[in-house]
């Protein structure tokens, strides 16, 4: 119950935040297909752009894990050794 609040808060404001940015989401897709028609590579830098945000949630996640998996084999081998 102490955390309720806050977890509330923070889906509400995840919410609100979806909704802008699938606002965005037609306006680089035209600003691209304006810009290929016009012979421009904005569209490579803009994929570039889309794997970075992709890989950096997994990156963070493989980091937690690999501290939380870290952190339970020291425990386990010092309890071994007790």
């Amino acid at each position: 119950m102490k955390y309720t609040k806050y977890i509330l808060l923070v889906v509400i404001f995840l919410a609100i935040a979806v909704v802008e940015m699938t606002a965005q989401c037609p306006m680089c897709r035209m600003t691209v297909e304006s810009n290929y028609a016009g012979g421009g590579s904005a569209g490579l830098g803009l994929n570039r752009g889309i794997l970075y945000l992709l890989a950096a949630p997994y990156l963070v996640v493989g980091t937690l894990g690999f501290f939380y998996w870290k952190h339970k084999r020291d425990e386990r081998i010092k309890e071994e050794l007790a």
